[in-house]
């Protein structure tokens, strides 16, 4: 680990009292990397959804847009380097925060946001339509860096993507300067992969695929991928590095046979990841024909 660290993260999502979802997962990640992290819960639950049914617990929009308020006037406002957002539990709060982040940059222009537009999968939206929307709209043209898996990219841009091209397409026409895309078509054979993109420059980490996986993975990723770019560590290394730690939690939670990622137990592999990642350099086809 680095001694150079310096700056907090904002961390903005749901958190469970049961589990390493959401918050719970990047707050972890961001503070084993060395980050101090202000954390701010969007939505409370007993436990994931995917867990069964269980008690939300819910903000009233003004509190929170007040909360916001807060934050962005903060006597501390100086130290956050980084805003991380994921899961959130209404529209009006995707808007106070985009009010925040615009703050923020006031007084820090080089501001790092990174967007995980925690929305849906290939079974479709789980967040109301008009929530996806102000997602979409509102904070995804904010981010330096959005980590959509590819069913939340298809959803956004309205495209169905089933080639890397498609995804390279889709991400160049949404906007953000950098987007990290899971669940990327893999190359290698029982293989899933991560897609990182800037620009029309992109890069594939690729790992053999698990099935039946905890909720967590994604969470995890954004946050252990904006520790890196904290670090100064350069895209490639820091998609690598990020892949490797989340693919050596996986393998070692399910070997533990647990329902929950075992981040408590395995917090080597944020800092020294050891799993073996295949990388690769693609190339957008409108290159190859001089655009």
């Amino acid at each position: 680990m680095q001694d150079n660290i310096s700056g907090s993260v904002i961390v903005i999502s749901s958190h469970v009292m049961r589990g390493s979802v959401g918050n719970r997962a990047a707050v972890f990640g961001l503070e084993t990397l060395g980050f101090p992290v202000w954390a701010v819960p969007t939505i409370v639950m007993p436990w994931h959804p995917a867990q069964g049914p269980s008690t939300r617990l819910r903000f009233d929009g003004e509190a929170f847009d007040a909360a916001m308020g807060d934050l962005a006037a903060s006597k501390w406002r100086g130290e956050v380097k980084a805003v991380l957002t994921g899961y959130f539990g209404s529209a009006d709060q995707v808007r106070s925060v985009a009010r925040l982040i615009r703050t923020l940059r006031e007084n820090n222009p080089d501001l790092i946001y990174v967007c995980d537009p925690v929305m849906g999968d290939k079974g479709g939206l789980y967040v109301p339509i008009e929530t996806a929307e102000a997602i979409r709209d509102e904070l995804v043209p904010l981010a330096t860096v959005s980590t959509p898996n590819r069913y939340e990219l298809a959803w956004m841009s309205g495209a169905e993507l089933d080639t890397n091209a498609e995804i390279m397409d889709a991400a160049l026409a949404l906007g953000p300067p950098k987007m990290l895309v899971t669940s990327a078509v893999p190359m290698m054979a029982n293989g899933i992969g991560n897609l990182f993109l800037s620009g029309r420059h992109a890069l594939l980490a690729e790992h053999r695929a698990i099935d039946n996986v905890p909720n967590g993975l994604g969470d995890l990723l954004a946050a252990v991928f904006l520790a890196r770019m904290l670090q100064g560590v350069d895209d490639e290394k820091a998609l690598q590095l990020a892949t490797a730690s989340v693919f050596e939690i996986l393998a070692r939670t399910m070997k533990r046979g647990a329902n929950e990622l075992t981040l408590e137990t395995d917090a080597s592999s944020l800092s020294t990841p050891m799993a073996m990642v295949q990388m690769r350099h693609l190339l957008h086809p409108s290159r190859s024909k001089g655009k």
